[in-house]
């Protein structure tokens, strides 16, 4: 097993800003390695048939080197936590708008009982009134003590904070505790985001009755929210919000 030092893989491909006054529609979804799985190829050909997108933020995302990435005609952007000779594990960020900058992230910590990293990707995407839409696709690190969860999530704050466009934050939290939580709501206020509410709550990913995943957004307008039954893919259900610039 390799830290990862590098972005790797990217393909960028297109060159359409986001306009004022367009809708796009954002998928989050943990999947649980079983990215290069026929089933979930299927499942997530289905969802974006039935929930029109134009970002897709995957955690625990596998790519394989012999294989191409399942979705050839976006764009994307892999933040790695985990590199293996035949395989690339870690977060994802695909749009069909344009890439202007992705970053990859590690966090700081390792977890304890993999002695792994976790990864974030924060990705801009051009706004043609200029400016940029900045998204931030989150697998928050686990299995550590909630201070250590606590300045992790606060090295991520402190790299968006100077943002002053349209914002989004997303993924698995992985807050499993109410002082996890705690902490999540106190990151969210420092700087200025919602919560998207779903509708279904009851098929968001929880540990111990604390949901995991969320979306999170600031400067845009929530049209739609939803998590998404396909539990029997990943042991995490996707989350689907519809937003306004």
């Amino acid at each position: 097993m390799l830290k990862p030092k590098v972005l790797v893989p990217e393909q960028f491909l297109h060159e359409q800003p986001i306009r004022h006054g367009e809708e796009f529609g954002v998928l989050c979804w943990n999947t649980q390695k079983l990215t290069d799985t026929p089933e979930f190829q299927r499942t997530l050909m289905r969802l974006l048939a039935q929930f029109p997108c134009l970002f897709l933020l995957l955690q625990e995302a596998k790519l394989s080197s012999k294989t191409n990435w399942l979705l050839p005609h976006w764009s994307y952007a892999v933040a790695p936590n985990m590199q293996m000779r035949r395989s690339t594990y870690g977060v994802l960020t695909a749009s069909q708008y344009a890439f202007t900058e992705a970053q990859a992230r590690l966090s700081r910590k390792r977890e304890g009982m993999f002695a792994t990293h976790k990864s974030y990707m924060l990705s801009y995407h051009t706004l043609a009134e200029g400016g940029a839409l900045l998204v931030v696709n989150i697998h928050a690190i686990n299995f550590v003590r909630t201070q250590q969860f606590s300045q992790e999530i606060e090295l991520i704050k402190n790299e968006i904070l100077d943002h002053k466009g349209p914002l989004i934050v997303a993924g698995d939290f992985n807050v499993w505790s109410r002082q996890r939580r705690l902490r999540l709501l106190r990151f969210c206020r420092s700087i200025g985001l919602k919560h998207a509410i779903m509708a279904d709550p009851h098929h968001i990913k929880t540990y111990r009755q604390h949901p995991l995943d969320f979306i999170f957004y600031r400067n845009l307008s929530l049209q739609q929210a939803a998590a998404l039954d396909t539990s029997a893919v990943s042991d995490h259900n996707p989350l689907y919000a519809r937003f306004k610039l």
